[in-house]
């Protein structure tokens, strides 16, 4: 990771995980399983948490966004694509609404958190697969 990378690290509010993240915990994730299987296993996950609020599902555009109301405000666009049948991917854009000029990686951490939960639900095959 470069000191540009490193600085925009440290002086962001938002996440978002990629195929080619330079972190590999937030590159996309892979799941054996269809693209409805993600989508429920993730609506499960979010209306399990207190104070997650799914405010739009879309799952013919593979788009799922949800906001917290508890704790510190965010604003997660979730995007689950199927690769191919049970091949699904999944990437998180997490936004953090603070006044101050960094989350201090609260957004990162989230992402962590939920990758971790969802590979807890779902077969997990493995990160950054794009190019495969």
């Amino acid at each position: 990771m470069g000191i540009k990378q490193k600085l925009q690290k440290a002086f962001s509010t938002r996440t978002e995980t990629s195929e080619t993240h330079p972190d590999e915990t937030l590159r996309t994730h892979y799941y054996k399983a269809m693209k409805e299987k993600v989508f429920q296993e993730l609506e499960a996950i979010f209306s399990s948490r207190q104070g997650y609020d799914i405010s739009s599902i879309s799952e013919e555009h593979g788009e799922m966004i949800v906001k917290t109301t508890r704790g510190k405000k965010t604003f997660i666009v979730v995007t689950v694509i199927m690769v191919r049948p049970y091949k699904t991917a999944v990437d998180f854009s997490i936004n953090t609404d603070t006044a101050m000029i960094s989350d201090f990686g609260y957004s990162a951490k989230l992402a962590r958190e939920l990758y971790e939960e969802v590979n807890k639900r779902l077969t997990f095959v493995g990160t950054g697969l794009g190019s495969e």
